[in-house]
C-alpha cells in the first residue's frame, strides 16, 4: 500500500513544481513591465508641507508671540492671544496660557492653559499683528510727551 502511494505521489509533486515554474516566468515578465520604483517616482512629486505646532509657529514671532492671536487651522472664529508660554529646553515644546476669543471678542478675562499646542496645525492670525503695530506707536509717543 505505501508503494502505491509513493507511486501516485511522484507525478503529483512533479505537476505542482511545473505549476510554481510557471508561476515564477509569469512573475518575472510582468516585474520587467512595471515603471520605476517608488523612489524615483518620490522625487518627481513635491514633498507636502508639515504643519507646525504652536511654538514653531511663535518661535519667529517677536517675544515668542505673546500678545499675538493664534488658532488651530481648522478653527473657525476661535482664538487664542497668547499671554504666557513655558518652552522646554528643545524649545518646540511646552505649555501656553492665553485668552480666548470667539468671534472677535474675549470669551473670558482671565488667561487659561492651551490645550494641544504640541500638536500640529497652528497659525497666527495676522489681524493681530497690524493691531499691535499699530498699538505700539501710541505708547511711544505718550513716552516722548
Amino acid at each position: 500500500m505505501a508503494a502505491a502511494l509513493l507511486k501516485h505521489r511522484a507525478p503529483v509533486s512533479r505537476g505542482v513544481g511545473f505549476l510554481l515554474r510557471s508561476f515564477d516566468a509569469i512573475r518575472s515578465l510582468g516585474a520587467a513591465s512595471l515603471p520605476p520604483s517608488g523612489a524615483e517616482e518620490a522625487e518627481k512629486r513635491p514633498k507636502r508641507k508639515k504643519k507646525k505646532n504652536l511654538f514653531e509657529v511663535a518661535q519667529f514671532l517677536p517675544d515668542w508671540g505673546i500678545g499675538y492671536k493664534m488658532a488651530k487651522t481648522h478653527w473657525r472664529d476661535v482664538c487664542y492671544e497668547i499671554t504666557k508660554i513655558n518652552l522646554y529646553k528643545d524649545g518646540r515644546h511646552g505649555k501656553a496660557w492665553g485668552i480666548r476669543y470667539k468671534a472677535g471678542l474675549p470669551a473670558a478675562d482671565a488667561p487659561v492653559k492651551l490645550s494641544g499646542v504640541n500638536k500640529r496645525g497652528w497659525k497666527y492670525i495676522l489681524e493681530s499683528k497690524k493691531k499691535m503695530e499699530k498699538s505700539t506707536p501710541k505708547i511711544e509717543d505718550q513716552i516722548s510727551a
